[in-house]
This record gives C-alpha cells, structure tokens and sequence, in this order.
C-alpha cells in the first residue's frame, strides 16, 4: 500500500489541498494570502506545511524558477472519498443512512438542495436495477 493510499491528512493539510485544488498550481505566497482571507495563518507555517507536504509525497514542487510552484499529488475526489469512508465507519458504525439522516436534521436543506438529493437517489435506484 503506497502512502498517497493510505494518506490521512491533518486539517491544515487538507486546507492547503482544499485551496491548491479549487486555484490549480500556485506558489506559497498565493496559498497563505488565500488562508489568511478565512484566518491569520503566517507565511512561515504554510511554507513549512507545504515543504512537509512536498517531502512526504502529497505535493509536488516544481523548482525551475525563483518562485517555487506547488501542485496537489493526490487526486481531490479520491482523497475526499477516503475521507468519507473513514468518518462514515468511525462516526456512524458505516450507516450511511445515519449520516445523512444526521446532516439533513442539522441542517435545514433548501428546495433545490432537496430536488438534488431526489435526483441523485433516483440515479442510484435507476443504477441497481440493472
């Protein structure tokens, strides 16, 4: 099993990946001006952050010029689905149902949240029929 497998990363990593997929490749100054919209995080903590991140593998850090230009190594859907799994079995025994039964009853869902979530169902009875 390969670390990008089995990579849990902590929430500032994830933040940082978060970022890097929504804006595509950028270098550190971009990402902590983009984290310091939400909150004050210093330069030198996303720097490190990012260069651990580049060491273990889950960045990768193109080098040629001055301005050192960082990308996600690990696909966005992939890693947000392992995620899920995890806290899916940890925090509701692998119900699904009991996930969003839970999120649907803290969260007042709006009409076209709620149409979504019929037509996403529909999709997946539609897919288990044949």
């Amino acid at each position: 099993m390969s670390l990008k497998s089995k990579y849990n990363p902590t929430e500032s990593e994830l933040e940082i990946l978060q970022l890097l997929w929504k804006n595509g490749p950028s270098t550190v100054r971009f990402i902590n001006e983009k984290q310091n919209e939400v909150k004050a995080v210093g330069y030198t903590t996303t720097l490190k952050i990012m260069q651990i991140m580049a060491e273990k593998g889950t960045l990768d850090v193109n080098k040629e010029s001055r301005q050192h230009i960082y990308t996600p190594a690990l696909d966005e859907d992939e890693t947000k689905g392992k995620l899920l799994d995890g806290f899916l079995k940890k925090t509701f025994s692998g119900s699904a149902m009991k996930m969003v039964m839970q999120a649907l009853g803290n969260h007042k869902p709006s009409k076209e949240e709620l149409d979504e979530i019929k037509n996403l169902i529909k999709e997946i009875e539609n897919k288990s029929k044949k």
